[in-house]
């Protein structure tokens, strides 16, 4: 029996906004009818496209409304009560004093870390009334830092003498902006150190200004060359319009809707010769007004890295995140040789796949020496028999001896088999659909508001350690009937489940190929909270902050119609992401595509990323 015909739906993460919207979510395809829904279409990720995350829409605006006051009564004060340094003592007499009584001593560099065995430690905050955003962030960086080695995490109040020196390197990620309203809660010792120390720091976002306070202005200036008492978000008023963020030659994008922009720090460098030398990591391009105007986005000198806002808000597969995923290496990996690899999946294979398309797709990729994965969901499930005239109808691997023939010979030509879930839906519920394999969420609760956005609702009523290894024992169980391999591999259905689930797939499967959910609770031992969560997406491969190996999926899908309130996103869109994350020194391109479609588009975005220089590899090649 061939299948039949079935409209795609987006499965791409457009946008993610970490920060009060810690995952952007948006819509599926609107209820219509059921055949324009009848489970070809794999969802995964469009879910995620509109603000809508487990954390208020209206927080982000009114975070970045707080930054901007903040920032703009620091100024008004500094104008207000300028200050002129006493300099009776020279340059760096003051920090050795202050090294002196304490009993700190100037630190030489570290020994650069075997690879793979770099040590970072994660600084973030959890004051104010969005202090609970600290916790995101940190995980985001935490499972960046868990590709070059492990990763300890603290709130920054935490830091005590010296911490970092136990350390290859250091981020803080400045969330709360300390004011007169929020006093600071940085220790002191942290900015000492972060001056003596010859260990990387990074330092994103807020509070830089509250170090050079604490140490002098005199002595900032000595050592990194810069003014931060002097350097505001704002210019003439406004925030402006920064549209883009250039590194290493790359044009990378950066889109914050109106009214909810907190800005990029505009650091005042000192001018004169003589001083420490800063240099430009990667520039600003602010577009207001029709005329273009940059400044330092990311800057360092001596053994400190800053950048001027948190770069996890509102990220897309071009975006300026990218930039701080391949300073990393510079802290934790600077010998890193330049190499870009690409990955690529056939996607939502079920028990009603058609085999002839599929074999015509696997013999291109065989013909081009590409290795891939093929994502196969093992039984067909449609309980309320939206495509069987009414008549509920579930259809396993093991009724499809032509399938499962084609599958092997896809394996024994350059796939290897990974496991997409049991049904990739849930029991007898529209979640949010129509209850069809594909189409539905298996591992969380979603429905779909009235502004055709996907709301994400939190783990299934019954979901356990127990529940979730239930169906991935029914999953290996049907592939073991078949005699099909074990998955090493797996794919969370439409790219969500608790913390719990992903916790149950590690420890059946080696890694999974996906963009996780990240829950509030995980570093700070709370229990954890399935309505603020961080969804991220790797350009390489990381041990995350649940102890399990993620590769990367990092450019999304093939969709040639528009869904959702989402553009169509063809071959020439998946290829300039690819273009885009050559900004990582040792990045992936990896994406994955429906077998239903032809063979042409596949063609002519594999074709493109290998012009750009990128080699295909096995995802099982990263285990």
């Amino acid at each position: 029996m061939s299948e039949p015909w079935r409209r795609a739906r987006s499965a791409w993460l457009a946008v993610i906004a970490l920060a009060i919207a810690a995952l952007v979510g948006g819509g599926l395809l609107a209820p219509a009818t059921a055949a324009d829904r009848d489970g070809r279409g794999d969802a995964d990720r469009s879910t995620a496209h509109a603000p809508s995350t487990g954390v208020r829409a209206d927080e982000l605006k009114g975070w970045a409304a707080a930054q901007r006051s903040a920032d703009a009564e620091r100024r008004a004060a500094k104008s207000a009560r300028p200050t002129t340094e006493n300099r009776t003592s020279k340059p760096g007499e003051l920090s050795r004093e202050r090294a002196s009584a304490t009993g700190r001593q100037a630190r030489t560099a570290p020994r650069a870390a075997e690879p793979g065995e770099a040590k970072t430690l994660v600084l973030y905050d959890t004051a104010g009334p969005f202090g609970h955003l600290g916790e995101l962030y940190a995980m985001g960086v935490a499972n960046l830092g868990g590709h070059f080695g492990t990763v300890t995490t603290k709130p920054v109040q935490e830091y005590t003498p010296e911490l970092m020196e136990s350390y290859d390197a250091t981020v803080y990620i400045g969330s709360t902006y300390y004011s007169e309203e929020i006093p600071d809660a940085v220790p002191e010792d942290f900015y000492l150190d972060t001056l003596l120390s010859e260990r990387p720091v990074i330092w994103i976002g807020e509070n830089i200004w509250n170090m050079a306070n604490s140490i002098s202005l005199q002595e900032f200036q000595y050592r990194y060359g810069w003014d931060p008492t002097s350097s505001f978000y704002e210019t003439d008023g406004s925030v402006g319009q920064i549209s883009r963020v250039d590194y290493k030659g790359q044009q990378l994008t950066r889109k914050i809707p109106v009214g909810q922009d907190a800005g990029v720090l505009h650091p005042h460098i000192a001018a004169g010769a003589g001083g420490p030398q800063v240099t430009e990591v990667a520039q600003a391009v602010d577009t207001a007004g029709g005329t273009t105007k940059t400044s330092p986005w990311a800057l360092r000198s001596g053994n400190l890295t800053y950048i001027g806002e948190i770069p996890f808000t509102y990220v897309s597969e071009t975006d300026r995140i990218l930039a701080f995923q391949d300073m990393l290496f510079d802290a934790l990996a600077p010998q890193t040789a330049e190499q870009h690899r690409a990955m690529v999946r056939l996607e939502d294979i079920t028990p009603l796949s058609d085999a002839t398309s599929m074999r015509a797709i696997a013999d291109y990729l065989k013909s081009k020496n590409i290795p891939y994965g093929i994502n196969v969901i093992p039984v067909y499930s449609d309980p309320k028999g939206v495509q069987n005239n009414g008549v509920a109808r579930t259809v396993r691997l093991s009724q499809r001896p032509a399938l499962v023939n084609t599958l092997k010979y896809m394996l024994a030509n350059g796939a290897v088999l990974m496991d997409h879930g049991y049904t990739h839906q849930y029991g007898n519920a529209d979640n949010p659909y129509n209850g069809l394999s594909a189409d539905d969420f298996e591992f969380f609760r979603a429905h779909v508001d009235a502004t055709d956005t996907v709301i994400y609702d939190g783990p299934a009523t019954e979901d356990s350690a127990e529940w979730a290894q239930g169906r991935v024992t029914a999953a290996l169980a049907e592939f073991a009937r078949v005699g099909l391999p074990k998955p090493r591999l797996w794919v969370t259905p439409h790219y969500a489940a608790s913390a719990t689930d992903y916790r149950v797939f590690a420890q059946n499967f080696e890694a999974r190929m996906e963009r996780p959910l990240y829950f509030a609770g995980t570093l700070t031992g709370e229990p954890s909270d399935s309505s603020r969560y961080l969804g991220q997406f790797f350009p390489y491969p990381v041990t995350d902050v649940y102890g399990t190996k993620v590769l990367p999926e990092n450019l999304g899908s093939y969709e040639p119609e528009a869904h959702n309130n989402n553009p169509p996103r063809l071959a020439a869109d998946l290829v300039k992401n690819a273009k885009a994350n050559l900004a990582v020194r040792d990045g992936f391109a990896s994406f994955y595509y429906h077998p239903y479609q032809p063979v042409e588009p596949l063609q002519e975005t594999v074709e493109g990323i290998l012009a750009l220089g990128y080699t295909f590899v096995s995802p099982e090649s990263l285990l």
